[in-house]
Protein backbone atom coordinates (compact mmCIF):
# COMPACT_ATOMS: atom_id res chain seq x y z
CA UNK A 1 0.00 0.00 0.00
CA UNK A 2 1.40 3.43 -0.85
CA UNK A 3 2.34 5.76 2.00
CA UNK A 4 -0.03 8.66 2.58
CA UNK A 5 1.09 12.26 3.00
CA UNK A 6 -1.49 14.56 4.58
CA UNK A 7 -1.07 18.08 3.20
CA UNK A 8 -2.60 19.86 6.16
CA UNK A 9 -1.69 21.45 9.46
CA UNK A 10 -5.17 20.65 10.80
CA UNK A 11 -5.20 18.14 13.66
CA UNK A 12 -8.91 17.62 12.90
CA UNK A 13 -8.18 16.26 9.42
CA UNK A 14 -5.63 13.79 10.79
CA UNK A 15 -8.05 12.68 13.53
CA UNK A 16 -10.85 12.22 10.98
CA UNK A 17 -8.64 10.01 8.79
CA UNK A 18 -7.57 7.97 11.82
CA UNK A 19 -11.25 7.58 12.74
CA UNK A 20 -11.70 5.53 9.54
CA UNK A 21 -8.48 3.52 10.02
CA UNK A 22 -6.14 5.55 7.82
CA UNK A 23 -2.95 6.92 9.37
CA UNK A 24 -0.81 9.29 7.30
CA UNK A 25 2.90 8.42 7.19
CA UNK A 26 3.75 12.13 7.12
CA UNK A 27 1.96 15.44 7.64
CA UNK A 28 3.20 18.53 5.84
CA UNK A 29 1.69 21.99 5.94
CA UNK A 30 1.28 23.50 2.46
CA UNK A 31 2.28 27.13 1.98
CA UNK A 32 -0.09 28.69 -0.56
CA UNK A 33 -1.93 31.97 -1.01
CA UNK A 34 -5.50 31.29 0.11
CA UNK A 35 -6.95 34.58 -1.12
CA UNK A 36 -10.11 34.20 -3.21
CA UNK A 37 -9.80 35.34 -6.81
CA UNK A 38 -12.01 38.14 -8.03
CA UNK A 39 -15.48 36.74 -8.79
CA UNK A 40 -14.53 33.22 -7.67
CA UNK A 41 -17.51 31.19 -6.45
CA UNK A 42 -17.25 29.30 -3.14
CA UNK A 43 -17.30 25.80 -4.68
CA UNK A 44 -14.63 26.69 -7.23
CA UNK A 45 -12.54 28.32 -4.51
CA UNK A 46 -12.62 25.22 -2.28
CA UNK A 47 -11.76 22.89 -5.18
CA UNK A 48 -8.89 25.12 -6.33
CA UNK A 49 -7.40 25.42 -2.83
CA UNK A 50 -7.53 21.67 -2.21
CA UNK A 51 -5.68 21.00 -5.49
CA UNK A 52 -3.11 23.73 -4.82
CA UNK A 53 -2.48 22.41 -1.30
CA UNK A 54 -1.95 18.87 -2.62
CA UNK A 55 0.47 20.10 -5.29
CA UNK A 56 2.39 22.32 -2.83
CA UNK A 57 3.86 19.56 -0.68
CA UNK A 58 6.82 17.44 -1.80
CA UNK A 59 5.95 13.87 -2.66
CA UNK A 60 8.41 10.98 -2.69
CA UNK A 61 8.10 8.30 -5.40
CA UNK A 62 5.16 6.01 -4.66
CA UNK A 63 3.52 8.32 -2.11
CA UNK A 64 -0.07 9.53 -2.22
CA UNK A 65 -0.93 13.06 -1.12
CA UNK A 66 -4.29 14.10 0.32
CA UNK A 67 -5.33 17.72 0.87
CA UNK A 68 -8.63 19.30 1.79
CA UNK A 69 -10.27 22.67 2.03
CA UNK A 70 -13.36 23.67 3.96
CA UNK A 71 -15.10 26.82 2.76
CA UNK A 72 -18.13 28.37 4.46
CA UNK A 73 -20.37 30.44 2.20
CA UNK A 74 -23.33 32.71 2.84
CA UNK A 75 -24.85 32.94 -0.60
CA UNK A 76 -21.98 33.67 -2.99
CA UNK A 77 -19.91 35.23 -0.20
CA UNK A 78 -16.87 33.27 0.97
CA UNK A 79 -16.44 33.68 4.70
CA UNK A 80 -12.82 34.06 5.80
CA UNK A 81 -10.97 31.94 8.32
CA UNK A 82 -11.67 33.86 11.52
CA UNK A 83 -8.24 34.99 12.62
CA UNK A 84 -9.53 37.56 15.13
CA UNK A 85 -12.38 37.83 17.63
CA UNK A 86 -13.93 40.57 15.47
CA UNK A 87 -14.07 38.25 12.46
CA UNK A 88 -15.59 35.46 14.60
CA UNK A 89 -18.22 37.94 15.79
CA UNK A 90 -18.96 39.17 12.24
CA UNK A 91 -19.29 35.62 10.89
CA UNK A 92 -21.64 34.53 13.68
CA UNK A 93 -23.84 37.59 13.26
CA UNK A 94 -24.02 36.95 9.51
CA UNK A 95 -24.89 33.25 9.99
CA UNK A 96 -27.36 33.85 12.84
CA UNK A 97 -30.84 32.59 11.95
CA UNK A 98 -29.94 31.68 8.41
CA UNK A 99 -28.86 28.85 6.19
CA UNK A 100 -25.33 28.60 4.82
CA UNK A 101 -23.34 26.08 2.79
CA UNK A 102 -20.08 24.38 3.65
CA UNK A 103 -18.01 23.19 0.69
CA UNK A 104 -15.54 20.45 1.65
CA UNK A 105 -13.14 19.75 -1.20
CA UNK A 106 -10.69 16.86 -1.26
CA UNK A 107 -7.77 16.47 -3.64
CA UNK A 108 -5.65 13.33 -3.92
CA UNK A 109 -2.50 13.00 -6.01
CA UNK A 110 -1.89 9.30 -6.51
CA UNK A 111 1.45 7.47 -6.71
CA UNK A 112 1.59 8.07 -10.48
CA UNK A 113 0.97 11.81 -10.07
CA UNK A 114 -2.68 11.87 -11.17
CA UNK A 115 -4.98 14.36 -9.46
CA UNK A 116 -8.41 13.19 -8.35
CA UNK A 117 -10.92 15.52 -6.71
CA UNK A 118 -14.34 15.53 -5.09
CA UNK A 119 -16.34 18.12 -3.22
CA UNK A 120 -19.08 17.65 -0.66
CA UNK A 121 -21.70 20.27 0.07
CA UNK A 122 -23.40 20.50 3.45
CA UNK A 123 -26.26 22.83 4.26
CA UNK A 124 -26.23 24.15 7.82
CA UNK A 125 -28.86 26.35 9.45
CA UNK A 126 -28.09 28.23 12.63
CA UNK A 127 -30.71 29.27 15.13
CA UNK A 128 -31.07 33.00 15.71
CA UNK A 129 -28.24 33.86 18.07
CA UNK A 130 -28.55 36.37 20.86
CA UNK A 131 -25.85 38.98 21.41
CA UNK A 132 -24.95 37.18 24.66
CA UNK A 133 -24.53 33.84 22.84
CA UNK A 134 -22.29 35.44 20.23
CA UNK A 135 -20.13 37.14 22.86
CA UNK A 136 -19.85 33.97 24.96
CA UNK A 137 -18.72 32.03 21.90
CA UNK A 138 -16.21 34.71 20.94
CA UNK A 139 -14.79 34.66 24.49
CA UNK A 140 -14.35 30.88 24.51
CA UNK A 141 -11.90 31.26 21.60
CA UNK A 142 -13.08 28.16 19.78
CA UNK A 143 -13.98 29.95 16.54
CA UNK A 144 -10.58 31.56 15.93
CA UNK A 145 -8.85 30.13 12.90
CA UNK A 146 -11.95 28.24 11.79
CA UNK A 147 -13.72 28.61 8.45
CA UNK A 148 -16.81 30.73 9.04
CA UNK A 149 -15.76 31.46 12.62
CA UNK A 150 -17.12 28.31 14.25
CA UNK A 151 -16.26 24.71 15.11
CA UNK A 152 -19.31 22.48 14.71
CA UNK A 153 -17.64 19.75 16.79
CA UNK A 154 -17.48 22.08 19.78
CA UNK A 155 -19.80 24.55 21.47
CA UNK A 156 -21.20 25.75 18.14
CA UNK A 157 -23.07 22.44 17.88
CA UNK A 158 -25.71 24.10 20.07
CA UNK A 159 -26.31 26.69 17.30
CA UNK A 160 -27.16 24.13 14.60
CA UNK A 161 -30.88 23.87 13.97
CA UNK A 162 -30.57 21.86 10.75
CA UNK A 163 -27.82 20.01 8.89
CA UNK A 164 -28.06 18.21 5.57
CA UNK A 165 -24.93 16.59 4.20
CA UNK A 166 -21.61 15.55 5.65
CA UNK A 167 -20.98 16.35 9.31
CA UNK A 168 -17.32 15.33 8.89
CA UNK A 169 -17.09 17.71 5.94
CA UNK A 170 -18.05 20.61 8.19
CA UNK A 171 -15.49 19.47 10.77
CA UNK A 172 -12.79 19.53 8.08
CA UNK A 173 -12.78 16.49 5.77
CA UNK A 174 -15.71 14.74 4.06
CA UNK A 175 -14.89 11.14 4.92
CA UNK A 176 -17.07 9.51 2.26
CA UNK A 177 -15.40 11.48 -0.53
CA UNK A 178 -11.91 11.19 0.98
CA UNK A 179 -12.10 7.42 1.50
CA UNK A 180 -13.36 6.86 -2.06
CA UNK A 181 -10.49 8.90 -3.55
CA UNK A 182 -7.93 7.18 -1.33
CA UNK A 183 -9.26 3.72 -2.20
CA UNK A 184 -8.98 4.57 -5.91
CA UNK A 185 -5.34 5.47 -5.18
CA UNK A 186 -4.60 2.24 -3.29
CA UNK A 187 -4.83 3.63 0.25
CA UNK A 188 -7.27 1.62 2.38
CA UNK A 189 -7.93 1.36 6.15
CA UNK A 190 -5.48 -0.70 8.15
CA UNK A 191 -6.65 -3.87 9.86
CA UNK A 192 -5.47 -2.60 13.23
Amino acid sequence: MPALVLASSSPRRRALLEQIGISPARTLSPDIDESPRRGELPRDYAVRLAAEKAAAVPREPGEVVLAGDTTVAAGRRILPPAETDDIVRQCLMLLSGRRHRVFSAVAVIDAEGRLRQRVGVTIVTFKRLTAAEVEAYVRCGEGRGKAGGYAIQGRAAAFVRFLSGSYSGVVGLPLHEASALLAASGVVPSDG
